[in-house]
C-alpha cells in the first residue's frame, strides 16, 4: 500500500444539536437560482424545467462563529443565506420517499461569493469556480435532526449584516423542494452519507467588507455567524 507524501487537513465536522458526535462533511452540492426573486435581482430567469448545480470544496468550509479574512482577488464579496440538507444514506435514482428517508437533518449555512469573479465568468459562459469555491466560502451552523425540526415549509429565512436586515423571506418560496432536488441530483451522482446540499438563497444578497459581522437564521434552527477581518 502506498503511503501519502504528506498529510492533508481534515474536512470539517459539523456539530449536531444535543449530540457529542458530529456530521463529517463529504461533498457540497449547491442549487442555483432556487428563489425567483433572487434570480430576478441577478438579472436572470429561473429554469423551471430542472434545477442546476455547482459544487464547493469541503476543504474550504468553516464552522459558524469563525473569524476569517476578507478574501483575496475580489472587490465585491457577497453574502448568501441558505438552508442546507444533510444526507445520511445512499441515494441513486431516488424516489420521493427514498429521498425523504435519506435526510438526516437540516441547518443554516452561508454561501459566500466573490460576485465580481462569478459574474465575469458567467458573461463568458465559463464555470463559476473562482467566484464560488473560495477558502472559507461555505459556513455551517450546527445541524438539527429532521425528526426534531420537521421539514421545510413556511419557516422564515433571514440574514443581517451588523444591525441591518438584508435577506428576509420564507422557505415556501423555494422553487425546487428538497425532495425534488435529491431525486434529480441522484440521477447523476451516487449520493452518500456526508453529502450536503445547499438549497439556494433568497433575494437581498449584497456586499460585505472587512469588519462586518454576518448572522443568518431559519426558524427552529441554530443561526450561522461569520466575522470578516
Amino acid at each position: 500500500m502506498v503511503s501519502p507524501m504528506f498529510e492533508l487537513p481534515a474536512n470539517p465536522v459539523i456539530p449536531v444539536e444535543g449530540q457529542e458526535t458530529g456530521f463529517p462533511v463529504g461533498r457540497i452540492f449547491c442549487v442555483g437560482r432556487n428563489y425567483a426573486a433572487h434570480a430576478a435581482e441577478m438579472g436572470v430567469e429561473v429554469d423551471r424545467e430542472k434545477p442546476f448545480y455547482f459544487t464547493k470544496s469541503a476543504a474550504n468550509a468553516v464552522l459558524s462563529g469563525a473569524e476569517v479574512p476578507y478574501p483575496q482577488g475580489t472587490e465585491n464579496f457577497h453574502h448568501e443565506m441558505e438552508l442546507v440538507v444533510a444526507i445520511a444514506a445512499p441515494l441513486q435514482d431516488a424516489t420521493v420517499a427514498q429521498a425523504r428517508a435519506a435526510i438526516w437533518g437540516y441547518g443554516c449555512a452561508l454561501d459566500m461569493t466573490r460576485r465580481d469573479l462569478q459574474l465575469g465568468e458567467r458573461q463568458k459562459q465559463r464555470p463559476w469556480s473562482l467566484g464560488k469555491d473560495l477558502e472559507n466560502g461555505s459556513v455551517f451552523a450546527p445541524l438539527r435532526a429532521a425528526e426534531e425540526w420537521g421539514a421545510p415549509g413556511e419557516q422564515r429565512i433571514w440574514l443581517r449584516v451588523n444591525d441591518e436586515i438584508r435577506q428576509d423571506a420564507s422557505l415556501a418560496e423555494l422553487i425546487w423542494s428538497v425532495e425534488d432536488i435529491l431525486c434529480h441530483l441522484s440521477r447523476y451522482y451516487h449520493l452518500r452519507p456526508g453529502d450536503l446540499v445547499m438549497t439556494g438563497t433568497p433575494a437581498g444578497v449584497g456586499p460585505v467588507v472587512a469588519g462586518d459581522y454576518i448572522e443568518g437564521g431559519i426558524d427552529g434552527l441554530m443561526p450561522v455567524r461569520l466575522t470578516l477581518r
